[in-house]
């Protein structure tokens, strides 16, 4: 008996009408047409793009399309985002195969009112307001749409740059030439820059040629007695041509998680470094070798600098610095195609840098020390007003940082190995490495304290989701691996 009620128990568990039935069970998401999934992919795939194309971080990007897929009915996306490409994957259930859209980021360039348009894009997605088919219209407009002012326009910014680093580095002491003669170099390199860039030049020797000229145009000033130094105006120089890097965006990647992205966003951070030491280098040797070292004598010698703080004799500079820096900024952020409000927060941000490193300065504090408290100091103000005022708090945080890149020891270090011969140089370079970084960290790091206090303490607006320099500010509703 016991033999008769076993067996049929096995002919009752293989039943072949209840495993059919059980395959037949589906389990996943109720999800649009395929060609709605498809339009909605491709429409977070562009907004990414031109996020990374204007460096924003990764974990930014992620967090913008989970929200755009998520706002139009595909709450089951996955995203990859790597500094190249950038992969969504829709989950169509159990016996549905998965719908994965890939796009690659190509161009990479400045442009934030292109980045604000794509902001306010997305913040009328989340919020409902617009189509799928809509919004792509508008994204396509935005993203086709020209720069918002000529060229030269920019050319002119980069300029104004200049000038004011020099007057920022100098302080009190700034020779009446010094900002003229660094903004015509800046101009000179900008629009040489703009032409190699259309004959299709790598980026390395781009910025191998600009460090040459730069340094070049210094030192032809300098021999001719228009300047009494040249080390300003090289070291101005080339923190205008540090500027464009994503020194931001490489630490906030690196913070957050995205190793990848952000390995490869150093890895270039430190080739177009490498081309402008190499130009820089270049025209220091053979300034040598044709001028020779009694015809420049101490034009070069930046070792009465320090690093990068001019010991003035008082307070009374302070001011002069806070308009150095702010004008520091605001040309920056219009080189990049700021738009106006942007414009205003930027030039705020820098001034505010400017004025808590020359006050740590003061007080004998460490420069990278002082460097990542005054670019925390960027990232949190600028993280709790730039929400308020619905502008990308990426334009604050990367203008911000442009008065304090280490454009003087870069130039120390430079002098050291290529001049002196120096094997010192390299610690001054790696002191100067070091401040880029805490430069970006700091940045990061005020960000995301700003985070509990622009959100109101909410109750799940309280929820630290990380940095988040664009895109949606409430964090989503699962982690963001």
């Amino acid at each position: 008996m016991g033999i008769t009620q076993r067996a049929r128990g096995v002919l009752r568990r293989r039943d072949p009408s209840e495993t059919v039935g059980t395959r037949n069970v589906v389990y996943g998401p109720a999800l649009p047409d395929d060609s709605t999934v498809h339009l909605v992919l491709e429409l977070a795939l562009r907004i990414g793009e031109i996020q990374m194309a204007s460096g924003v971080g990764a974990s930014d990007v992620s967090a913008t399309i989970t929200s755009v897929t998520d706002a139009y009915g595909l709450p089951h996306c996955e995203v990859d985002v790597i500094y190249t490409s950038i992969t969504v994957s829709c989950y169509r259930g159990t016996e549905n195969l998965p719908i994965t859209s890939l796009r690659v980021v190509r161009n990479r360039s400045l442009d934030y009112t292109r980045l604000a348009g794509v902001e306010h894009l997305i913040r009328r997605i989340v919020a409902g307001e617009i189509t799928t088919s809509d919004a792509y219209a508008e994204l396509e407009t935005i993203a086709r749409a020209p720069h918002p002012f000529p060229r030269a326009v920019a050319t002119l910014a980069w300029a104004g740059m200049a000038a004011a680093l020099s007057v920022l580095l100098g302080g009190g002491t700034t020779p009446p030439m010094l900002p003229l003669v660094a903004a015509a170099s800046t101009a000179l390199v900008d629009r040489v820059g703009r032409v190699l860039n259309q004959r299709g030049l790598p980026v390395f020797f781009q910025q191998t040629v600009g460090g040459a000229l730069a340094t070049s145009v210094a030192l032809a000033c300098f021999a001719t007695d228009i300047l009494p130094t040249a080390a300003l105006a090289v070291a101005a120089n080339i923190i205008v041509l540090l500027s464009g890097m994503t020194v931001v965006g490489s630490m906030q990647d690196a913070i957050t998680g995205y190793n990848v992205t952000a390995a490869g966003r150093i890895a270039e951070l430190a080739l177009t470094s490498a081309g402008l030491i190499a130009g820089v280098v270049l025209a220091l040797y053979l300034a040598l070798r044709i001028l020779g070292a009694d015809a420049l004598g101490g034009g070069l010698n930046v070792q009465e600098l320090g690093g990068g703080v001019l010991p003035f004799p008082g307070l009374l500079e302070l001011p002069l610095q806070g308009l150095a820096g702010a004008a520091t900024s605001a040309c920056f952020a219009v080189a990049s195609y700021s738009p106006p409000r942007p414009l205003i927060m930027a030039a705020g941000g820098g001034a505010i840098a400017a004025l808590v490193f020359q006050l740590m300065a003061r007080l004998e504090f460490n420069p990278i020390f002082a460097s990542a408290i005054a670019t925390t100091m960027v990232g949190f103000i600028g993280g709790v007003i730039a929400r308020r005022l619905r502008i990308p708090a990426l334009v604050v945080a990367v203008s911000g940082v442009a008065p304090l890149l280490p454009g003087l020891a870069t130039y120390r270090a430079l002098y050291e190995l290529s001049v002196q011969g120096n094997p010192a140089g390299l610690s001054t370079l790696m002191i100067a490495a070091a401040t880029g970084l805490a430069l970006g960290a700091g940045v990061v790091l005020g960000e995301f304290l700003s985070q509990p206090v622009r959100t109101g303490l909410g109750r799940l607006e309280r929820r630290m989701s990380g940095p988040r320099m664009s895109g949606p500010l409430r964090p989503t509703g699962r982690r963001l691996d």
